[in-house]
């Protein structure tokens, strides 16, 4: 069956696919990601979350996080975790075999956080069909400003943990809570405060999804030409 066909069905579907069904989330341990979860679990009932790992399993692949804390955050939201470890050859591979894990057990739709993405030819809508799966991306087309303004005003607390250096982001940038104000300063630099280009990254570590906040300590910062990388660690 063909999903999602151009036009208002495609925001009707993809913004309100989990409605009433059973869904597995694709997570990144950030904001983005974890917003389109909290908008999920309100619609659906959530059978956990999947995480892609570095292929020797020890930082996940999207934010460079520590599986401790990875766990921590699923465990604070109350919910699986499904972690999977590939390189890039073989990432769709290992991520359809954990969908299609998830689909034995109930799963009936794929959620995801991206925000800007094409309506045709879309990676996370071609998987997902492909093992018999909706899709229902909560924040698709929606305003840059608008999805960090609803994180915050939620309540939700994040850190920044990773940045590209050539997209105006500072090593002094590392370890800061996304705050309207720092929302604004950000904005002020030219830099999209969702961090859509790449700009930054984050972690959640506290906000309406979880039952408690994950206690965490800043550790070394390392780099890799122009990205720079917080460490953080549960206490």
């Amino acid at each position: 069956t063909t999903l999602f066909r151009s036009g208002d069905i495609v925001v009707k579907n993809w913004i309100n696919g989990a409605k009433g069904k059973r869904f597995i989330a694709s997570y990144s341990g950030g904001k983005d990601s974890t917003l389109a979860l909290y908008k999920a679990m309100e619609q659906g009932t959530a059978l956990g979350i999947i995480v892609m790992m570095e292929e020797n399993g020890e930082r996940s692949r999207a934010h460079s996080l520590f599986p401790d804390l990875l766990k921590a955050q699923a465990k604070a939201i109350g919910i699986p975790l499904f972690i999977g470890a590939a390189n890039w050859d073989n990432y769709e591979m290992v991520f359809v075999e954990i969908l299609k894990e998830v689909r034995g057990i109930g799963a009936e739709v794929l959620v995801t956080g991206d925000i800007d993405i094409p309506e045709e030819n879309c990676w996370h809508e071609r998987v997902a069909g492909g093992v018999g799966l909706d899709l229902g991306i909560p924040l698709w087309n929606m305003d840059h400003r608008e999805v960090v303004k609803e994180f915050i005003s939620l309540g939700f607390v994040t850190k920044v943990i990773t940045i590209d250096t050539r997209k105006g982001m500072k090593k002094e940038d590392l370890g800061r809570i996304l705050s309207f104000d720092y929302m604004k300063e950000l904005e002020d630099r030219g830099i999209d405060p969702c961090g859509e280009g790449g700009e930054f990254h984050t972690v959640v570590i506290d906000g309406p999804l979880f039952k408690e906040k994950l206690e965490v300590k800043e550790g070394n910062i390392t780099s890799d030409g122009h990205y720079m990388y917080l460490t953080l660690g549960l206490k």
